[in-house]
């Protein structure tokens, strides 16, 4: 069998779905590669800033990891803003559906309002609410979201920074991409872990 039956879906039968199923699932295998590269097609994307849209991506990657954060937290930092080709007007939502199945909840919620949280720095200069944040003041993961825009996210426009390349993450993004989608014990939810991890931090620069 080299194609379903059916050209409409109600008239598959169950030979049909179990052939889709067994070429979907190898299909989800290679979600970490095509992430990747997408990644590197935020190269061609419109950028005025003093480095790239992946060169952002990677330097809030590797401070994330240079802070000693967990892998959940270095993979989102460096997928937060996968979307802003494909889905400008909501890049942060765009970018936490991908990262939803396979992340701590506390990531997704952080990579989802982002954005929002972004706009301290320059909402004022282009007639937005500079605190948009504040609607979700007493949320759980607020702190975490701010801490995650102050530290990697804000910060990382920075030509001068060393930042590693893009291969030093792909293993991560493999990693957190093989998965169980939606697997409890995965996402996690109401837990929180610390984006700085000092002993951590530390042993990775002495590596």
């Amino acid at each position: 069998m080299e194609q379903v039956k059916f050209t409409a879906m109600k008239d598959g039968d169950k030979e049909d779905y179990d052939f889709l199923t067994e070429h979907e699932v190898e299909y989800t295998k290679g979600t970490a590669h095509r992430l990747l590269t997408a990644l590197e097609t935020l190269d061609e994307g419109l950028s005025g800033y003093q480095i790239t849209r992946l060169g952002h991506s990677v330097q809030s990657a590797t401070r994330a990891w240079r802070d000693g954060a967990d892998i959940d937290w270095v993979v989102s930092a460096l997928l937060h803003d996968i979307g802003d080709i494909f889905a400008p007007y909501n890049h942060d939502e765009y970018a936490a559906s991908i990262l939803k199945p396979f992340v701590r909840e506390q990531c997704t919620w952080v990579v989802e309002k982002h954005g929002d949280f972004q706009m301290i720095y320059y909402g004022h200069h282009v007639g937005g609410n500079p605190h948009k944040r504040d609607a979700f003041k007493g949320h759980q993961y607020f702190d975490d979201c701010a801490e995650f825009c102050e530290r990697w996210d804000q910060s990382s426009f920075d030509p001068d920074y060393d930042t590693l390349p893009l291969d030093f993450f792909r293993d991560m993004v493999e990693e957190v991409f093989a998965r169980q989608a939606y697997d409890p014990e995965v996402m996690q939810a109401g837990v929180r872990k610390p984006l700085q991890d000092p002993a951590t931090a530390e042993a990775r620069r002495a590596a």
